[in-house]
């Protein structure tokens, strides 16, 4: 502000000396002589001001032509000018029009001319983050893994954008199979941003693939802290993280840990069957039998299991067949309804040669829902009551083609297991596995094995009188009335 009052100042002074000057002239009538060597030049006052007005106007350019040789002189010096910043100014429009053509060709599915665009405009901007960011994505949409990971790796020099280099690396060593490398990547993308969704799942994935269930758990909690794991999802998966680490123990041969990280892992989920077995078992190397029956009934009443029902006959392995049928009554008490406990029940009657009551307790489980269980029960129990080889032969041939019935079933890739695991085998889904019957996908056999009961004879049903008492003849085969 003072500068600006400065030249008002200077401009009013000197229109004011230049007047007094004109005006002076006038007055006196004279003019200006000037000598130059033998030279004599008189100027009237007209003259004058004149002659003035035209050295004012050399003199002005001359200090523009001198205001443009150093800013050439300037340029040349790589100094920022009015010429450098028109310059620029073409870069700048050429580089955002090149940003925004890379932009258009990968949203068209152009990747290599993406490519190209994003190159250019990281050699026009001056916005490194930025262009560096899109070369990587057009890298990788076309292919250029080479290119693709230089551009992360050169997001990692800055501040800013450091996680998004880390992230973009992790995804490459995940895309190659490299899950040590991206198991270290995760754990820096996840100190950087413990908060964002996508590190958690990815790092908690590779946790669980390289069996760090400890890291596993820690990377669960810090989900539920952030609040997205509903209640009851964190504590079924913090129970398989726990048990899959008991397992961990007891393959190291520490017992007395082991048995605390299944009791741990079966109270955090009481309905995780392979959990409960495992506390179950842990109780009863400590000899609380007491304990174990009531963590296997309290799981049992979620969800019948043959797991269960194994872990529940080591409570007493040295009983009788008969006592171990009255042992197993409240057990099978529970849930009588269900398949599994009618097959139990039924199993148990024939190790103790009660055939009859296997028959009561299997019901119209082979004809209503046959599996290859129920079917060889029923088989065994002809067998045990004397029926003809016929008769057995037909129960054993129908079991040839029946669905095997409830197993470990991926709910995200319908791949069945033998066993319980936390993830999946095929897909790496954590915790997707659920006891149930899988998906029917079987068509008719190459050798025809469907056909069997028809050319061997099926069994005939026989019904089944509710009333004790009214048992018919084990030896005569013929329907109860």
């Amino acid at each position: 502000m003072i500068w600006s009052l400065i030249k008002i100042l200077v401009f009013i002074g000197v229109i004011a000396g230049l007047s007094l000057s004109a005006s002076w002239m006038l007055d006196n009538g004279g003019g200006l002589r000037l000598t130059v060597s033998d030279w004599e030049f008189t100027l009237g006052p007209v003259q004058v001001l004149i002659a003035a007005f035209v050295l004012i106007v050399l003199l002005w350019v001359l200090l523009k032509l001198a205001g443009l040789l150093v800013a050439v002189l300037r340029f040349l010096n790589g100094d920022e000018t009015a010429l450098t910043r028109h310059f620029q100014r073409n870069r700048d429009r050429k580089g955002r029009e090149a940003v925004s053509d890379a932009y258009l060709a990968l949203a068209s599915g152009e990747p290599k001319l993406a490519l190209t665009r994003a190159e250019k405009a990281r050699k026009l901007l001056d916005r490194s983050d930025m262009t560096t960011l899109l070369v990587a994505q057009a890298a990788e949409a076309a292919g250029e893994r080479d290119k693709a990971e230089e551009a992360w790796k050169a997001l990692l020099a800055q501040d800013r954008t450091r996680f998004v280099g880390i992230r973009g690396l992790m995804r490459q060593r995940l895309e190659q199979g490299d899950t040590v490398t991206a198991l270290k990547l995760a754990e820096k993308a996840f100190a950087l941003k413990p908060k964002h969704p996508e590190t958690q799942d990815v790092l908690l994935k590779l946790q669980a693939e390289t069996a760090d269930w400890q890291g596993a758990r820690q990377t669960l909690e810090a989900k539920r802290k952030q609040g997205t794991l509903p209640k009851a999802v964190f504590q079924r998966r913090d129970a398989i993280l726990a048990l899959q680490q008991a397992r961990t123990v007891i393959e190291d041969d520490a017992s007395i840990e082991a048995r605390e990280a299944a009791i741990e892992a079966n109270k955090l989920s009481p309905d995780l069957i392979p959990a409960a077995v495992m506390a179950a078992r842990s109780y009863i190397a400590q000899g609380n039998t007491r304990h174990a029956a009531r963590i296997l009934r309290k799981a049992w009443e979620v969800q019948p299991h043959p797991d269960l029902a194994a872990a529940f006959a080591e409570i007493a392995p040295d009983e009788t067949p008969r006592q171990r049928l009255q042992r197993f009554g409240p057990l099978t008490d529970v849930r009588a309804d269900t398949p599994e406990a009618m097959m139990l029940k039924a199993e148990l009657a024939i190790a103790a040669e009660e055939f009859p009551e296997a028959r009561r307790a299997i019901g119209r489980l082979p004809f209503d829902h046959p599996t290859v269980r129920s079917l060889t029960i029923m088989a065994a129990i002809e067998r045990g009551e004397g029926a003809e080889d016929a008769v057995v032969r037909g129960w054993l041939t129908r079991a040839l083609t029946a669905p095997r019935g409830p197993q470990w079933c991926c709910d995200k890739c319908q791949t069945v297991h033998a066993q319980w695991t936390p993830i999946c085998d095929q897909c790496g889904g954590f915790d997707t596995l659920s006891w149930r019957e899988p998906a029917d996908t079987a068509g008719p056999s190459a050798t025809g094995t469907e056909l069997l009961p028809l050319i061997v004879g099926g069994p005939e049903p026989r019904v089944v009188n509710p009333d004790p008492a009214a048992v018919d003849d084990p030896g005569t085969h013929k329907p109860a009335i």
